[in-house]
């Protein structure tokens, strides 16, 4: 709501208003410029400011552009590995949605993935050391896992761990290969 000013000879000021209880505020005389406490506008500091007036766009990009932008693929700005964990959890997130596969099929898919991504590594000394280690450490992650579920430690084991102990022989064999290669 406005504050009511009156102006007359005497000058510039307030006029009187009545309170919820009833009662009446006396008029109060105002010099010129006052402005109300409510309308005074609330401090930012520059940052503020700044951000504020930023455009939500890159520079040159137009609103169209953008909006399209919107309807591509969210793979579009993923890189390669990125990419192939989207896929692999969509395969994930279909098989569950579908009738269940056993383990042995599963593994055995994963292992002809492993087995291409293997091949199109280079024969680089170091990277078949990284790779021996890797085989390594996952190989003794099954082995682990298998202890628990044999000793009764791990009564009832998930999807993923299964199909983790699935992977087991694939590993082995994968090891021997690269080792049988150095």
């Amino acid at each position: 709501m406005a504050t009511p000013y009156v102006t007359d000879e005497s000058g510039k000021y307030i006029a009187a208003t009545q309170r919820p209880d009833g009662t009446w505020r006396k008029p109060r005389r105002v010099k010129d410029g006052y402005v109300p406490q409510e309308e005074v506008p609330v401090y930012e500091n520059k940052y503020v400011k700044f951000f504020k007036s930023k455009p939500e766009l890159p520079p040159g990009m137009s609103p169209e552009d953008a909006s399209s932008g919107e309807k591509q693929s969210d793979a579009a700005g993923l890189s390669r590995t990125a990419k192939r964990n989207m896929k692999r959890k969509e395969k994930r997130k279909q098989q569950s949605q579908s009738q269940p596969e056993d383990v042995k099929t599963l593994s055995a898919e994963l292992e002809h993935i492993d087995l291409a991504a293997e091949e199109k590594t280079a024969s680089d000394p170091n990277e078949k050391a990284k790779k021996l280690k890797n085989l390594r450490k996952k190989l003794r992650q099954v082995e682990e896992l298998q202890q628990k579920v044999d000793s009764g430690e791990l009564k009832n084991p998930s999807k993923e761990q299964l199909d983790k102990l699935g992977r087991g022989q694939a590993l082995r064999d994968e090891l021997r290969l690269l080792e049988a290669d150095l």
